[in-house]
C-alpha cells in the first residue's frame, strides 16, 4: 500500500506535468500570499542561482507583490477579478495565475506561442488551487 502523498509533492508533480505538457516553459513556481515559495520546477540549485532563478526568494515576493497590486488594481478599476497577469520582455514572457491561496508564475520563451501555455498553466493554477484548499 502506498503512503499518500503530501501537498507539497503533488504540486511538484502538477508543475513537472505541465512542463512536460507544454515546450516552452522554462520555469514554474508556486508562491503563497505572502510572497513564500511554495514549489519550483526546475528546482533551485542554492550553490548556483542562476540555474533557475525564479526560485530565488526575491522573485518569489515579487510575483506575490504583482498579483497583489493586479488584483487591487482591477478591483478599483471595477474591471471584475483577476484572471492572468502577462508580462513581455526582450528574452520571455512571464504569466502569472491566481492559484486560491497562492500564486502560479510560468516564465515562457519568448519564441514560443503563447495559447497553449496559456491554457495549459490556467488549468495547472486551478489545479494548484484545489490542493492548498483541500
Amino acid at each position: 500500500m502506498s503512503r499518500p502523498k503530501f501537498r507539497q509533492e503533488v504540486i511538484d508533480d502538477l508543475l513537472r506535468k505541465l512542463h512536460s505538457a507544454v515546450q516552452g516553459i522554462t520555469a514554474s513556481v508556486v508562491v503563497n500570499r505572502d510572497g513564500l515559495l511554495v514549489a519550483a520546477f526546475p528546482p533551485g540549485d542554492d550553490s548556483d542561482p542562476l540555474v533557475n532563478p525564479t526560485s530565488s526568494p526575491q522573485v518569489a515576493a515579487m510575483s506575490a507583490t504583482l498579483i497583489g497590486l493586479a488584483e487591487r488594481t482591477l478591483g478599483r478599476l471595477e474591471q471584475g477579478e483577476l484572471e492572468r497577469l502577462l508580462m513581455e520582455g526582450e528574452e520571455g514572457v512571464m504569466v502569472v495565475y491566481p492559484a486560491g491561496r497562492a500564486t502560479l508564475a510560468v516564465l515562457v520563451d519568448k519564441t514560443q506561442k503563447l495559447g497553449p501555455v496559456l491554457y495549459a498553466a490556467a488549468h495547472t493554477a486551478k489545479d494548484v488551487a484545489e490542493v492548498l484548499q483541500g
